[in-house]
């Protein structure tokens, strides 16, 4: 590695982005890259105090403006506190989530606008985007269904179907600004299926680093 390699991974709610994400990173350990796993909002105490106040279901009163700069917040101190230390130790940051969360649920879910959350991030991250980024890509009825069967839903699970619609737009939309760097795996196979072809675009991804 000539430098460290940020990577995120995005997805709808039920994507299985988290477990393939951690699965991921634990498979990159024992291969012995030099790996770390991090999530947002979160990732670091700041942050997390923060993520407890965005999903918390209680707060449903919060207004989707101060929703996206909390996001922001979170997503500052993480960036600084965490992801950026580790790529300045040539080490690979694997992410749960980034910007493009972002722009999806509170530019497009949320009806704020792509261009105006994007503007609040880029105070936040001062061009620090992914090298390359993951998206696992799911039917929003799978997607759903498999939110349902794991109970302990927070604030945006609770969220409506025309709400949960507007996300997998967004993330389309998504998709299509940033071609380059986003890598589409379909994420409603197996487990052991979206794992393995998940392995294989990250040792992809490594590999054009190198």
């Amino acid at each position: 590695m000539k430098k460290g390699l940020f990577i995120t991974f995005e997805g709808n709610d039920g994507s299985g982005k988290t477990t393939i994400s951690k699965l991921s990173y634990e498979k990159l350990l024992e291969m012995g890259y030099p790996v770390i796993y991090t999530r947002e909002p979160g990732g670091i105490d700041i942050a997390e105090q923060i993520r407890d106040v965005i999903l918390n279901p209680k707060n449903i009163a919060m207004d989707a403006r101060c929703e996206a700069l909390l996001y922001a917040a979170s997503r500052r101190q993480h960036l600084v506190e965490k992801v950026l230390p580790a790529l300045l130790e040539n080490k690979i940051v694997l992410c749960d989530r980034f910007i493009d969360s972002s722009l999806v649920y509170q530019g497009i879910a949320r009806n704020i606008g792509i261009e105006e959350v994007y503007k609040i991030n880029e105070f936040a991250i001062e061009g620090n985007l992914p090298d390359a980024t993951i998206f696992l890509d799911v039917d929003l009825e799978t997607g759903l269904s498999r939110i349902e069967s794991r109970g302990d839903m927070d604030r945006l699970d609770n969220e409506s179907i025309d709400f949960h619609q507007m996300v997998a737009y967004g993330y389309n939309q998504v998709c299509e600004l940033y071609p380059e760097r986003i890598y589409v795996v379909d994420a409603n196979k197996t487990v052991d299926e979206v794992f393995n072809n998940t392995l294989n675009v990250l040792l992809e991804i490594i590999k054009s680093y190198d």
